[in-house]
């Protein structure tokens, strides 16, 4: 089954992408939650209409992507978390927290946008974090995770 998605998925696609998937997964999951709607003749003609009309808008938001990633790539960013006395952090180390992190030196980004290759970080050091700010522009940042001063 064919259905244009409406709003990203994650590990699926992005709004307005034409994807493939499973029937079950399609009629009881993606069109019943506004995810995305199916894809019959008129609706694939309505939508490469639409495709033509945001060229031009998608160009200037990759654009400006491409400047805030920039921006971004040159901050390190530092996370201070409390820890045993063997040195294991109480608690992981989340998108939440990057996001926060990354709002403190002026930067506001969503914690959906963020991926870490390491979803379970649990020690102090050095890591590194994916910030996806449009589908074609992906930016790593890298963070370190120190331990607080009770």
């Amino acid at each position: 089954m064919e259905v244009i998605l409406k709003e990203d998925v994650r590990n699926l696609g992005f709004a307005n992408d034409l994807v493939r998937v499973k029937n079950g997964y399609g009629m009881n999951y993606l069109i019943p939650r506004g995810l995305a709607v199916l894809a019959n003749e008129g609706m694939k003609k309505m939508h490469a209409e639409n495709l033509k009309q945001r060229a031009h808008k998608m160009k200037k938001q990759k654009e400006e992507a491409a400047q805030i990633g920039t921006t971004i790539e040159a901050v390190t960013l530092t996370i201070s978390m409390k820890a045993a006395e063997g040195g294991t952090l109480f608690g992981s180390v989340t998108t939440q927290h990057i996001a926060d992190a990354l709002k403190k030196v002026g930067h506001v980004i969503d914690k959906k946008q963020i991926s870490l290759k390491d979803p379970h970080i649990k020690k102090a050091g050095s890591y590194e974090a994916e910030i996806t700010l449009h589908r074609e522009v992906k930016v790593s940042v890298p963070f370190e995770v120190t331990v607080a001063d009770s």
